[in-house]
């Protein structure tokens, strides 16, 4: 098959000139990137592609319909919502996406945000900024609560690679690992239902997709059950948890913490709960715990990879 030329519609969104892209470049005969592209310049961008390779940027039926070489679309991340897959199927292009390329990063950074909890990390760090520690009477601050993850319990919702990575972490630090039932699923003897699991947990972390069946799955009446202090980390998608909800858990005091590298709108320009000044024990990260160098370098590869597959007939990594 030919794939002379493809055109990267959102190059910044993955490199931050930090990566090598001689792999991909080497691809194709030409390979055109732009850092990033508005909608209304897509089908124009894509004209004479026989690739496109997108990140967020959306490729619909009507890009497809004005672009009859395109042959491939190549996502840089695993969600594809933004690739109308019917039109695809319709048009005969097909699409690879890219998977299980950031599993240490994003499980490392679910890890760094329970202990910055367990810790009260934020809280000692802004005590010393605004000269708490300096002024202290003793030796040290001790104003904030300190617990050990060793010994306590973790709930996860969502047991794929990611979800086993972040269960192996927690049991090098001395965690039990429980695992929740997700809603929608078939019922497994090794899964609790959430009634069951979020009572027994002092943390509980989130590594499952959204859809119907889980949007909101973590509401007002799922925080009400678990433990006073508990702790709560998502990772995954901001629909999973209802932020309304989550603001008041941590104002009121019920929950000893959370933390999110996810929001239900990203960037958040219209404003979020969660980002509200006054709710105590919240930690924001702007959806980066994927965004390790080696993570990204691992997705160029996977581009290649779904290329080269592609070309030999043997597609991988297809979706829709």
């Amino acid at each position: 098959m030919n794939s002379s030329r493809a055109v990267f519609l959102d190059h910044a969104s993955l490199d931050l000139g930090d990566l090598d892209l001689s792999p991909l470049h080497q691809s194709f005969d030409e390979l055109q990137l732009h850092p990033q592209t508005a909608p209304d310049e897509v089908a124009e961008r894509l004209r004479g592609a026989q690739v496109a390779i997108s990140n967020k940027v959306r490729i619909d039926a009507a890009a497809m319909a004005a672009n009859p070489e395109l042959k491939l679309i190549l996502v840089t991340a695993t969600g594809t919502n933004n690739i109308d897959l019917a039109a695809a199927r319709a048009q005969g292009i097909t699409v690879c996406n890219c998977q299980a390329y950031g599993t240490p990063s994003v499980a490392q950074h679910t890890l760094a945000l329970l202990l910055a909890l367990a810790t009260s990390l934020p809280d000692y760090q802004a005590a010393v900024r605004a000269g708490r520690w300096q002024q202290a009477s003793q030796f040290c601050l001790l104003d904030f609560p300190i617990f050990e993850l060793e010994g306590k319990t973790l709930g996860l919702l969502g047991h794929g690679e990611l979800g086993g990575a972040v269960a192996r972490l927690a049991e090098a630090f001395g965690m039990r690992v429980l695992l929740g039932q997700l809603p929608g699923r078939p019922p497994r003897a090794d899964r609790l239902p959430l009634a069951e699991l979020l009572p027994q947990v002092d943390a509980l972390t989130l590594h499952c997709p959204l859809n119907e069946q889980t949007r909101d799955m973590i509401g007002a009446a799922e925080l009400a059950l678990m433990k006073p202090g508990a702790l709560l980390v998502n990772t995954a998608r901001g629909g999973l948890v209802n932020e309304e909800a989550l603001a008041a858990a941590l104002r009121s005091g019920h929950l000893g913490g959370a933390a999110t590298d996810v929001l239900t709108q990203e960037p958040p320009r219209d404003g979020n709960p969660l980002l509200a000044a006054d709710i105590p024990r919240l930690i924001v990260t702007p959806h980066n715990a994927w965004g390790s160098r080696e993570a990204r370098q691992r997705i160029v590869l996977q581009l290649v990879e779904n290329t080269e597959a592609w070309r030999r007939e043997s597609p991988v990594r297809v979706v829709g």
